[in-house]
């Protein structure tokens, strides 16, 4: 009888090949996405960046803008207060006066640029006014220009400064033009600091690659007012370009590559991990099954890692594959022995009585010539038998089980009947009425072997035991017969062994028993009753 081939694969840590494949595809999809992120974020800094260097030379100029009032304003050389006529900021508190009341506190400006944020026309063109400048905040203008020069050599800055109306008093062009009307001077005049960035008109066209910055045609405007006190005194009016990003990766090249290298790894990392995932553990298979073709091994062992879960269960079917074909090869190679041992004595038995009969018969005895003609009729139904138990094992063994279901007790009652006029007697002790996972016909030819196996071996009763589990139902059934000795318990269910052979016994009959219930995912065993025959029906609850 075939055992479970069923082999368990130990328990390690294994993944989906679905999930496998979309964890490597998302992880390929991403280094580009990831790579193209940090792009971005590093030319957002840049922006940031440029936007701070503004705020320091906007915040560095306003104070030499200050000082610059100082000298060129009588009064507030000699009293200290800031200009009557400059506009209030209501809520400023930003104290530079040696003898203002308050103390002295820090007023940080954050860079607020952003790439995300919307970029802005080019700035609108300066306008004539009516409007004079303020003579102080031109005086004053007219000494920072050598400053604000000297300025733009080093750090390639737009500058420009306005004095309370907006109208420009120093820079490099644009003398005497109005810029209050632009939205972020607008802002400056109001008391608040204000940036934006706007679109970057060259007269000639960038290179290719340069499409894939964004910094590359834009300008970054910061307007920084100049408050002393509370009064607005003027706009430090700043602008400058954002350091491109192609030439700034260009001067950290290095660093680039050490990148680019490691972005590389990741993929060949992730190449060999799929490698050792699918391709390792499909080799290992492809090599045990060739050594199983040539004999070197019995039968396919499963895979000690095979990373995934549908590589350990391909593993776990060719593992039960070979090993159930290996044992169904040894089944039939002995079956096969057994049949021809079963065959040969009553056919060499035969042979020799039609030999004698055919040399002998005219001057053979009559008693004796029945005697050889009994003979050969008890082989022949001893052959006839066997090929019957032969054939009855056949469907057993190719038995597809079906959905019926059988009620023991009801099936019992049938029987009882039936073998009471046999002279067996069945005792039934308080069987449960549960409907059992195996169709009423192959449990009825499994009862009905025992009970023949009962009558045979001189038991006159048979007693049916039950015991529920929560999904089996274990069935005993001990006769009063002459029991089977310590020596044949170890080969009563190996086929042909039958203590019965000169009365017809062929020993296939625990083997029929056997074969009906494995495709119903039931057993039998041996019981252990000192006296009589025990055996234990393992039989599955139908759900």
């Amino acid at each position: 009888m075939l055992v479970n081939a069923r082999l368990s694969l130990p328990k390690k840590l294994r993944f989906s090949l679905r999930s496998i494949l979309l964890i490597m595809m998302l992880t390929l999809l991403l280094l580009p996405l990831a790579t193209l992120y940090f792009f971005r974020i590093y030319e957002n800094e840049l922006v940031r960046q440029t936007e701070l260097e503004l705020i320091a030379q906007g915040a560095s100029l306003a104070a030499s803008y200050r000082q610059m009032m100082r000298l060129t304003h009588p009064k507030v050389a000699d009293y200290g207060y800031v200009l009557s006529y400059s506009p209030l900021i209501a809520g400023q508190r930003r104290s530079y006066m040696r003898d203002e009341v308050i103390d002295p506190y820090y007023t940080p400006i954050t860079p607020e640029l952003d790439l995300v944020k919307p970029v802005y026309a080019p700035r609108p063109d300066p306008i004539a006014t009516p409007q004079v400048a303020d003579a102080y905040a031109r005086k004053a203008g007219a000494l920072l220009i050598p400053v604000i020069q000297n300025t733009q050599q080093v750090m390639l800055a737009g500058i420009r400064i306005l004095d309370m109306k907006g109208i420009v008093v120093a820079g490099k062009d644009d003398l005497g033009m109005s810029l209050a009307h632009v939205p972020e001077v607008s802002q400056a005049l109001k008391g608040h600091y204000a940036s934006l960035i706007r679109q970057r008109v060259s007269d000639e066209p960038p290179p290719p690659l340069y499409s894939l910055s964004r910094g590359t045609h834009i300008r970054v405007f910061a307007a920084f007012p100049i408050i002393e006190g509370n009064r607005l005194q003027g706009v430090v009016y700043l602008s400058r370009t954002p350091k491109n990003i192609l030439k700034h990766l260009y001067l950290v090249q290095d660093k680039l590559y050490l990148a680019t290298g490691i972005l590389l790894s990741v993929a060949v990392l992730l190449v060999l991990f799929l490698s050792s995932s699918l391709s390792r553990p499909i080799r290992e298979l492809i090599r045990q099954t060739q050594q199983v073709a040539q004999g070197e091994l019995p039968y396919v062992q499963p895979l000690k890692n095979p990373v995934t879960y549908e590589l350990a269960q391909l593993s776990d079917s060719f593992a039960s594959m070979s090993q159930a074909l290996a044992e169904r090869s040894d089944y039939i190679r002995r079956f096969a022995s057994h049949v021809s041992h079963e065959f040969k004595t009553p056919l060499t038995s035969m042979q020799g009585a039609l030999e004698l009969l055919n040399e002998h018969i005219d001057t053979m005895p009559p008693e004796r010539r029945q005697r050889f003609l009994d003979n050969l009729l008890s082989d022949t139904q001893r052959l006839k038998n066997l090929v019957s138990r032969l054939l009855e094992l056949a469907r057993a063994d190719a038995l597809e089980p079906s959905k019926q279901t059988s009620q023991l007790p009801e099936l019992l009652r049938a029987m009882t009947n039936r073998y009471h006029e046999r002279g067996l007697a069945l005792e039934v002790l308080d069987l449960p009425a549960l409907p059992l996972a195996i169709a009423p016909d192959a449990l009825e030819s499994v009862l009905g072997n025992l009970f023949d196996n009962s009558l045979h071996h001189g038991a006159s009763v048979v007693r049916l035991t039950a015991r529920v589990g929560a999904e089996r139902l274990w069935l005993s059934l001990q006769d009063n017969g002459q029991g089977i000795s310590p020596a044949n318990r170890e080969r009563i269910f190996t086929p042909f062994f039958t203590t019965r052979r000169n009365e017809g016994g062929t020993g296939l009959g625990l083997e029929i028993v056997a074969s009906l219930l494995k495709a119903y995912n039931a057993s039998i065993s041996l019981g252990s009753a000192e006296s009589g025959a025990e055996f234990i029906l393992e039989l599955a609850l139908a759900t």
